[in-house]
């Protein structure tokens, strides 16, 4: 079906993102799983392409373009190419966002040309071993000095993408005693530098999936985080997140579409070129007809997250319009994904085929960003129920 949410300057886009990656990417996409994520130096490259700067006003050195499209034809060339580019999604997808809505003007000056430059990598620190889902029953604590100088910040965090790389990391602690009565209240957001006396990587997590995305355990022990560090205002980080979790989910489902789409493309190569019984496997009638269906099912998928990506662009996505969007395009991706790897039959199992990448790093979208049972009841709450 013929999409017409990108114009030309997107699809010229496209086409040096696709180039980019055929030659920096695909080539050694080996050595970066085995190692765990890229070489730091390719963060560099990305940020000499212009990747992490598209969103950034031209005053802090960026493109000054505003939506999210640039993001998703990343998104969607990744996928099509069956690799990753580790954390870099996260950098810009997720923390680009907050330092745009919330830091002040000393604080972009500061970041937003190393940020984009790929010299100051990023994460955030949201999810704690208690505390997944239910961001208000985060335990990590920030107490602020005697002399109003500094805060000191103490906790661990886990499942943090991009924690081992990452150069600065917006970590959502308390600021305030919990208080049962209103326990979203007291929650503020503190950007720490890594290099700080008391912070610590613990173990780099091993996944089934996204195996070239560093995700890690962190630790703080009396770490001092100077005042002027604070992003936006003390207590306010909850409703920050939420409105932030609008453009996560968003991403996710273009990333749910964008992994279905390519497990299609492999699966239509592979059923043309194998053979079996004397015939190509594209000539047996379950495969049409499994392809058929996976592909009608793809192109509802795309017309989801084009309004979607529109709806943003005008600033019409709503919290459950966001929910819906991820919901469909995570759960029918993972149907998609595995009848095209039961096509491959046993080679769908063995990693050097793109679709045993694709198969096991989709399943987490159904959990990060918030679960589908989140998802739902988010979508239900929208309904009255």
């Amino acid at each position: 079906m013929r999409r017409t949410v990108y114009n030309e300057d997107h699809e010229a886009f496209r086409s040096t993102i696709r180039d980019f990656i055929a030659k920096e990417v695909v080539p050694v996409y080996e050595s970066w799983e085995a190692q765990g994520h890229p070489p730091r130096a390719f963060y560099n490259k990305l940020g000499e392409l212009g990747v992490f700067g598209i969103e950034v006003p031209e005053e802090y050195g960026g493109a000054g373009e505003t939506g999210f499209k640039y993001q998703a034809i990343v998104t969607e060339e990744v996928a099509r190419a069956g690799v990753s580019l580790g954390s870099s999604g996260v950098h810009t997808g997720l923390v680009l966002p907050y330092l745009l809505e919330y830091a002040n003007e000393e604080q972009k000056q500061r970041w937003l040309p190393g940020f984009i430059s790929g010299d100051l990598m990023t994460a955030i620190a949201m999810t704690e071993p208690g505390a997944g889902s239910d961001l208000a029953g985060i335990t990590t604590t920030a107490k602020l000095s005697e002399d109003g100088t500094h805060y000191v910040l103490n906790g661990s965090k886990t499942f943090i993408t991009g924690g081992v790389l990452a150069d600065l990391v917006l970590v959502v602690a308390r600021t305030a005693p919990y208080d049962p009565a209103n326990r979203r209240a007291g929650l503020s957001i503190l950007c720490v530098d890594t290099t700080s006396e008391g912070y610590s990587v613990g173990r780099k997590l091993q996944k089934i999936g996204l195996r070239t995305s560093d995700t890690a355990e962190l630790a703080f022990s009396d770490v001092k985080v100077p005042v002027e560090d604070l992003l936006g205002e003390e207590g306010r980080a909850f409703g920050y997140l939420t409105h932030n979790l609008v453009q996560e989910r968003l991403a996710i489902a273009v990333g749910g579409y964008a992994a279905a789409a390519a497990a299609v493309t492999f699966a239509l190569q592979y059923v043309k070129d194998r053979k079996v019984f004397g015939q190509a496997v594209a000539e047996f009638q379950n495969t049409k007809f499994t392809l058929a269906d996976c592909k009608s099912q793809v192109t509802a998928m795309q017309a989801v997250v084009d309004q979607a990506l529109e709806l943003y662009q005008s600033g019409d996505l709503t919290v459950a319009d966001a929910a819906e969007a991820k919901l469909f395009c995570t759960e029918t991706a993972s149907v998609v994904i595995d009848k095209c790897l039961q096509l491959h039959g046993g080679y769908g199992y063995i990693l050097e085929y793109p679709i045993a990448r694709l198969y096991t790093d989709n399943r987490v979208f159904r959990i990060y960003g918030g679960t589908s049972e989140v998802m739902k009841t988010i979508i239900a709450k929208s309904m009255g129920l």
